[in-house]
């Protein structure tokens, strides 16, 4: 071929990928088991539930994601085809965690979309701490064993005869939203000191991290003390600060992360892979003061991005009407909520194409 037309092939050839359609998403659940599940689950259940959002065969039919009673949804966040067969090919892997008193399906929104671009999502119920089941105080104590969700998340996974031959676990990242945050961080190797984050809220009580959280308004700084100390959760407590690295984590994206007070600077410091931040200047539960900037301020690999009028619950599915007459405060947003979704989905493509690709 001449040397001129390789050359125009090669410039039109981004082009003609970029206007082909974005392929199908395919969703699929599984459950997964983990000791430290029965500890933080409401029934004593060892069950982890986990969503799995994947590049999905043409001409799979998607149908809407909701959150909701059936008919009267209060969240709406894309589309998928429900156990749509799997795109050929391995695609590298994400494992996420929601925020405290969230869901899987609440990150939907960003599942779908990151599939969409060539991942596989698996994202997770964490036991005792999700708005599907009952809420309970272990489950918003032993917040570094959310780690172990994900890791028997992605057991189960690698397990799966019908996923695991389309998925390169070599390629792994993380991505947290709030608590998921920390969630995100402890999986990639940070180690919690929490009698540092017990001196922070004695010394800051009223930094939104140390207040009583909309999700589970009764659970005050003295009530996790008081159930903290007790002869169930205590051997729990004390194993808080023990390495739940993930192996082969080579990326790390997090959303307004909270809790990161209970992190020591040099703990965040020698995290090796590249780490990703987008923060929202209005947010008041997780402050960019007191998180999110502390990790850029410690780790010089890490990248804010700080998005204006934005606050802590822009980064949940976007609501409808019924949701924002119902839910109230989770759905009020100063800024354009869209904007955000996508701000945060394009700076998790940047990282995750660079570190994964």
């Amino acid at each position: 071929m001449p040397r001129a037309l390789v050359l125009l092939s090669c410039l039109l050839a981004p082009l003609a990928w970029a206007a082909q359609p974005s392929p199908a998403v395919g969703e699929t659940h599984g459950v997964a088991h983990t000791a430290s599940a029965a500890v933080r689950d409401a029934g004593h259940s060892d069950r982890v539930r986990y969503t799995v959002w994947y590049p999905a065969q043409p001409g799979a039919k998607e149908q809407p994601l909701a959150i909701g009673p059936p008919g009267a949804p209060l969240f709406e966040e894309g589309s998928s085809a429900v156990d749509a067969p799997v795109a050929s090919g391995r695609w590298p892997l994400l494992l996420m965690s929601h925020g405290n008193g969230g869901s899987a399906r609440m990150m939907g929104w960003f599942g779908t979309a990151l599939a969409r671009a060539g991942y596989v999502v698996v994202a997770v119920d964490h036991p005792g701490n999700n708005g599907v089941d009952p809420m309970t105080d272990a489950g918003s104590i032993l917040m570094w064993n959310r780690a172990d969700d994900l890791a028997a998340a992605l057991a189960a996974v690698q397990a799966d005869p019908v996923l695991s031959p389309h998925v390169d676990a070599g390629r792994l990242g993380l991505v947290g939203y709030s608590a998921g945050g920390f969630t995100a961080l402890v999986a990639a190797g940070a180690h919690p000191d929490m009698t540092r984050l017990i001196a922070f809220c004695q010394s800051s009580p009223k930094d939104g991290v140390c207040m009583p959280q909309a999700e589970n308004p009764e659970l005050t700084l003295e009530r996790r003390l008081a159930a903290a100390a007790t002869p169930e959760l205590a051997p729990w407590v004390a194993k808080a600060a023990e390495d739940r690295r993930i192996p082969n984590v080579r990326a790390v994206f997090l959303m307004a992360p909270a809790i990161v007070q209970a992190f020591e600077p040099g703990e965040l410091g020698r995290l090796e892979v590249p780490l990703s931040v987008v923060v929202g200047e209005a947010d008041k539960v997780a402050s960019s003061a007191t998180n999110s900037k502390v990790i850029a301020e410690a780790n010089g690999k890490a990248r804010l991005q700080v998005l204006p009028l934005v606050g802590h619950y822009d980064f949940l599915a976007d609501c409808t009407a019924l949701g924002r007459e119902r839910v109230g405060p989770l759905c009020l947003v100063e800024a354009d909520k869209a904007a955000t979704h996508q701000a945060a989905i394009q700076q998790a493509k940047v990282l995750f194409d660079s570190a994964l690709r």
